[in-house]
Order: C-alpha cells, then sequence, then structure tokens
C-alpha cells in the first residue's frame, strides 16, 4: 500500500475566464483514460502470470514460495510510486509515461501474490464492489461544493496510521488487527477517492492543458486515482474474500 497524496502537483498559469469548466472535463477524462489504462496493464499481467506456469515459475519456486524475483516484483511498485512522485518536475513526459505503464505491469504481479490466495468468485465480486464505490465516489467529488481538503488531510492521518499498523501486523500477525485495518482501509479509500477526484478538478481548472506539464499532471493524477482504486479492492478482498 501506498501513498498516493503526496505528489508535489505544481499547476500552471490559470486559464481564461469562462473556459475552465471545458479544461476540467478534458484534464479529468485523460485522468481516468490513463487510470483504466493503467488498470488493463495490471490485468493482462496479473492474467499472464496466473495463467502461464513457466511466467509463474520466475516468481514462485517449487515448493510454492515466492523467489527473490517474486519478492522483488512485491515492493517494485512502491519504487515506481517514490520515483514518480519525487522525479516528476525533473523528468520528461515520455519517460514519466514509460515508468507509469512499467509500474502498471509490475503491479500487476505484485496483484496476483494478492488475488492467489482467493475464490475466483471473491475476487470478481470485490473487484465489481470496488467498481461501484469509485464511481459513486468519484461523482461525489465532483459535484459536491463543500471543499473536501479538510477531510483529506484527516484521511491521510488515517492512512499513515493504516501503513504504520501494517508493518507492525507483519510482525505480530494478529488476524483480528488485520481485519480492523482492512476495514478502516476500506473507509479511507473511499473518502480518499472523492477528495483525489475534487483535488484533480481543481487542478484541471488551473492549468493550461496541452504542455508538457499538463501532461505529467495527467499522469500523476492517473496514479492517485488508480491506487486509490487498487487499494479499495484489495482492502474489500481482505475483508469479504473467501479464502481458497
Amino acid at each position: 500500500m501506498s501513498n498516493n497524496n503526496s505528489y508535489n502537483l505544481d499547476t500552471s498559469p490559470l486559464i481564461e475566464k469562462g473556459t475552465t469548466g471545458i479544461t476540467s472535463q478534458n484534464f479529468l477524462a485523460n485522468v481516468f483514460i490513463w487510470m483504466f489504462v493503467a488498470l488493463g496493464i495490471s490485468a493482462l499481467s496479473t492474467y499472464l502470470f496466473s495463467t502461464n506456469l513457466t511466467l509463474l515459475s520466475y516468481l514462485l519456486n517449487e515448493e510454492g514460495r515466492p523467489t527473490g524475483l517474486g519478492i522483488a516484483a512485491r515492493f517494485a511498485p512502491l519504487a515506481f510510486v517514490l520515483i514518480l512522485s519525487f522525479g516528476m518536475n525533473k523528468l520528461s513526459f515520455p519517460i514519466v509515461a514509460f515508468l507509469y505503464v512499467l509500474f502498471a505491469a509490475v503491479m500487476g504481479i505484485s496483484i496476483y501474490f494478492n488475488i492467489s490466495l482467493y475464490s475466483e468468485a471473491s475476487v470478481y465480486g470485490c473487484f465489481i464492489s470496488a467498481a461501484v464505490l469509485f464511481g459513486v465516489m468519484a461523482i461525489a467529488g465532483y459535484t459536491t461544493s463543500t471543499d473536501l481538503t479538510n477531510f483529506g488531510s484527516i484521511l491521510m492521518m488515517f492512512l499513515i496510521g493504516i501503513i504504520i499498523a501494517s508493518v507492525v501486523n507483519m510482525f505480530i500477525g494478529s488476524s483480528q488487527l488485520d481485519y480492523i485495518i482492512s476495514f478502516v482501509g476500506v473507509a479511507v479509500f473511499v473518502g480518499l477517492t472523492a477528495y483525489d477526484v475534487q483535488r484533480l478538478k481543481r487542478i484541471g481548472e488551473g492549468i493550461e492543458y496541452g504542455d508538457a506539464s499538463a501532461n505529467k499532471l495527467v499522469i500523476m493524477g492517473a496514479l492517485s486515482l488508480y491506487l486509490d482504486f487498487i487499494n479499495l479492492f484489495l482492502m474489500l478482498l481482505r475483508v469479504f474474500g473467501g479464502r481458497k
């Protein structure tokens, strides 16, 4: 799980008055397109490694334990997020886009390790539930007139708490704590979806769409929403998923 709201999304000069709505819509439309591209790449990556025994052998040994490559694949997405977050202003758009696509592919491998523990029915059910929740909260975040900035700050504090509790639970292995973390995680990522959509809407209203910096903002916005959705899906799976 990654902190998906730590990006320094600096905006360009304001666009002409009266065109902010159109620009915001174009910006958000492209954000969602890139998000769906990443989800598609991750889904394909997960499918290939779950159905191809040759590919799977690179991740798991004969005893079913992760290989060195498998362990690296599980933690590599965090490295990509950090590189994209801190290098956004220094990297060119083609490099940012390439890293984003590569991140989505590696994330698909990492997701495999999570969903392989659950039945197919649970995976599909939780995925559909996550899609519905995400869609509802995305609409809420886009249409609400309430400023969610303070709400987002509170959610970020909860997210940090979840990360710390998850690390602690790696050592103590408490199933009850894991259940609590997952429940709180569902609530946090549901809220973060609305907060991020509103934040991206405002960014779209404050940039002149079409230059390189705007394109990079699209990628980083897509990364934020992608992580919101994936984490929501995984948290739902941990709460409601039926293990094999």
